[in-house]
């Protein structure tokens, strides 16, 4: 059976944008299936169908983006692989890694999957940015070309250029620690602190994070692109990003649980952040700042305390 559709699977906000977008891509040609197990009380996006049945996303979509917190994947990539084969695409748009092993996404669908051309979107586009059809931009990762042209195919319009790459790896593990440090972005912005030290974290947190998905297997040029610099330059003004307010009212002395409430979603970064350090910490890389942010921003330390210690930490790389 022929499938040329687009659907995504998962039904909170992220989802839901990335369904418009490609909606939106698609126009009068075709609709994209959103899956989701609640029901939606307002609209959906224009070209946008929902529907309770994997069944169905199997039928009618070769291109399935999943779009399900990292805790939940495993378990809905299970389900889904009940339903797809090796004729579809599964992407993910997950900020996260999967358990203490750290698995990426992408190894989660191949493990629960018959399918094997995977990939992932990451990059600096806001949910907020592609629901408006404001111009972003978004990064798409996969070692098959096909995926990769797929992803261009299927969400690249005139308000929405996607970039792509073949390193998957790379790609994940930018996503999902450029969500971490985003966090300390907006904890810098909630201590007002100014543009050249801010510059100076920004800088030095790509470079630990270079080294951590190097670490991983991934390229660490991947870091310097649109998936890990341009994605955390873009975290300064994006205020409303989840992972900027919430560090921004960590800094103001709000506590976790609370920041947390205030945020209205799940924010991968929480969890992530101490699995991150342990898993630096267990393979011998250097990462001062995801131990500041494990054991500081997090645990709601004096910000001045955190700052002194970064401050006054050995210097071991050059500039």
């Amino acid at each position: 059976m022929a499938r040329h559709g687009v659907a995504v699977v998962g039904g909170g906000a992220w989802g839901i944008a990335l369904a418009a977008a490609a909606a939106r891509t698609a126009g009068e040609s075709g609709t994209t299936l959103l899956y989701a197990r609640r029901t939606f009380d307002a609209p959906l996006p224009a070209g946008v169908v929902h529907t309770h049945d994997l069944a169905e996303v199997g039928r009618r979509a070769r291109l399935i983006i999943l779009a399900v917190p990292s805790a939940h994947a495993r378990d809905v990539a299970r389900a889904l692989g009940d339903h797809v084969d090796g004729s579809h695409y599964i992407v993910h748009g997950v900020r996260g890694l999967a358990g203490d092993a750290m698995d990426t996404i992408s190894d989660v669908i191949r493990q629960e999957t018959p399918t094997r051309r995977v990939g992932a979107l990451g990059g600096p586009a806001l949910a907020s940015d592609l629901l408006a059809d404001r111009p972003s931009v978004i990064v798409g990762g996969s070692r098959y070309p096909e995926v990769n042209d797929a992803l261009v195919a299927a969400f690249g319009h005139p308000t929405l250029r996607v970039y792509t790459t073949d390193d998957l790896r790379g790609l994940e593990w930018a996503s999902a620690l450029v969500g971490c440090l985003a966090i300390g972005v907006g904890f810098a912005h909630g201590m007002g602190l100014g543009a050249g030290l801010s510059a100076a974290v920004i800088a030095r947190s790509i470079q630990e994070a270079g080294r951590i998905a190097a670490a991983a297997g991934g390229d660490e040029k991947t870091l310097l692109g649109l998936a890990g610099y341009g994605d955390l330059l873009a975290s300064i003004e994006q205020r409303e990003r989840p992972e900027v307010a919430l560090g921004r009212a960590l800094a103001a002395g709000t506590s976790l649980a609370d920041a947390l409430r205030a945020a209205g979603q799940r924010v991968e970064a929480v969890d992530l952040i101490p699995r991150v350090n342990a898993w630096a910490t267990k393979h011998a890389v250097r990462a001062p700042i995801f131990r500041a942010l494990t054991e500081g921003v997090m645990t709601a330390r004096s910000p001045d305390v955190i700052i002194r210690e970064l401050m006054t930490g050995p210097i071991e790389d050059r500039a």
